[in-house]
């Protein structure tokens, strides 16, 4: 028998009519779509929410790249000129970065205090994630200060009211000794990631000069650079045979190495729990071909009777499950990217909903993604290649199920279906 009128034959079978047996493939076909569209739209999620917290934590936070200086030279703009020569750079800025404790008007907590030129904030990939709740966007002076917005709502402060900074420094002896002094509020700003927004503590460079002292709060060079994702390896190696011994360089993968570990690990999770629900429906396969072969023992006969051999009848049944995988997982994939590139009007419709129904009750509003851990909106990013490779898992496991029946399929001998038929 021909491979082409196994495939055919087995077509048939798909889309036959129901008391034909086609509804029971196309039954196992319903539950492969049904079991990938969860895979698909937690892949979105999870890789929109990695992306979307780590692009904040490398844009505002980090940097792409770190350079700390141990030569002693203390020469910032021959450094910067240095940086700038190599291709792919972006742009670098001079950073102080030290610890302090906040005070305003109700209370006062531990902030990160961010010394750096202003031009940073302004840059078109550090602007693109903050938001302005109120004021301007950077310090203009060494008595002003930016804060995030969950920060400034601990401490009771708005625009144009005045904190309270302490810092330490050591002296000559080695003791640490407070440093304390006054900043005004000129703006609260927000990049949509409650864990960032809640230790900024942003002055200009002329204010960290002022309150940080260079033992306990270093400088460093913060770069970025065209592709971050790909080429922060190459360029760091760059850097450092321009720059030097005296000089260390790290990544932001290096920096980021623990957090950005763990979203990895949790998002591979979650794909691996989902997985075993598309092996589950597959093993719906290997019951569909079975009882398909039960429905088709007379075409059974009628090949084997035709000259069909164990190999061509078995290719039936194994085509049968190779297109019942396939139209699932065509079915399953493409309502898994339609849900989940629409996750966020999907989400924000669910709350409003259940905020709704809540009301009438308790009263209380319903948030199913809190911002306090979470995004406020999830970026839309879509991996095909992971899309592709779940797709011809699906497949993969709906043809091994199903490979034990179509064997025995073939196996079967015309005269005892003849006699049962």
């Amino acid at each position: 028998m021909k491979k082409n009128a196994s495939f055919f034959i087995a077509i048939r079978y798909l889309w036959g009519r129901a008391h034909e047996g086609g509804r029971y493939l196309r039954g196992a076909a319903a539950g492969i779509a049904v079991s990938l569209v969860p895979i698909i739209v937690t892949l979105i999620v999870a890789d929109g929410m990695i992306r979307g917290i780590t692009d904040r934590y490398i844009e505002l936070g980090t940097g792409h790249l770190q350079i700390h200086d141990y030569s002693g030279t203390g020469n910032e703009e021959t450094v910067i000129e240095k940086i700038l020569e190599l291709d792919g750079i972006r742009g670098v800025w001079p950073e102080q970065r030290g610890m302090g404790i906040i005070a305003g008007k109700t209370g006062r907590t531990g902030v990160t205090v961010r010394s750096i030129e202003s031009s940073f904030w302004t840059d078109p990939s550090s602007a693109q994630f903050l938001r302005i709740i109120d004021g301007v966007q950077k310090p203009d002076t060494d008595r002003d200060v930016v804060l995030g917005e969950t920060l400034a709502s601990d401490i009771g402060v708005q625009t144009g009211d005045t904190v309270r900074l302490m810092t330490v420094r050591t002296d000559d002896n080695g003791r640490m000794i407070p440093r304390s002094a006054s900043f005004t509020v000129r703006g609260i700003i927000s990049c949509g990631y409650n864990e960032l927004d809640a230790l900024w503590c942003i002055i200009s460079r002329e204010g960290g000069k002022r309150i940080l002292s260079s033992e306990q709060s270093p400088s460093s060079f913060i770069v970025k650079i065209d592709d971050p994702y790909r080429k922060a390896d190459d360029t760091s190696w760059e850097l450092f045979s321009t720059l030097g011994i005296g000089y260390s360089v790290y990544t932001w993968k290096d920096m980021l190495r623990s957090q950005y570990s763990s979203y990895e690990s949790t998002r591979q999770l979650l794909l691996f729990i989902m997985a075993l629900i598309v092996v589950v429906a597959a093993v719906n396969v290997s019951s569909a071909t079975s009882m398909l072969v039960l429905e088709r023992q007379k075409d059974i006969a009628v090949l084997k009777v035709s000259g069909a051999g164990i190999k061509g009848v078995t290719e039936v049944f194994i085509w049968g499950s190779f297109l019942t995988g396939l139209v699932g997982s065509v079915i399953g994939i493409f309502t898994g990217l339609l849900i989940g590139s629409n996750i966020n009007f999907l989400i924000r419709s669910l709350e409003k909903s259940l905020s709704f129904f809540s009301g009438l009750f308790s009263g209380g509003e319903v948030r199913i993604l809190d911002p306090g851990f979470y995004l406020e909106t999830i970026p839309i990013i879509i991996d095909w290649t992971s899309v592709i490779l779940i797709g011809i898992f699906a497949i993969i496991c709906s043809v091994i199920s199903s490979w034990i029946p179509a064997l025995r399929a073939g196996k079967l001998k015309p005269v005892d279906l003849l006699r049962k038929t």
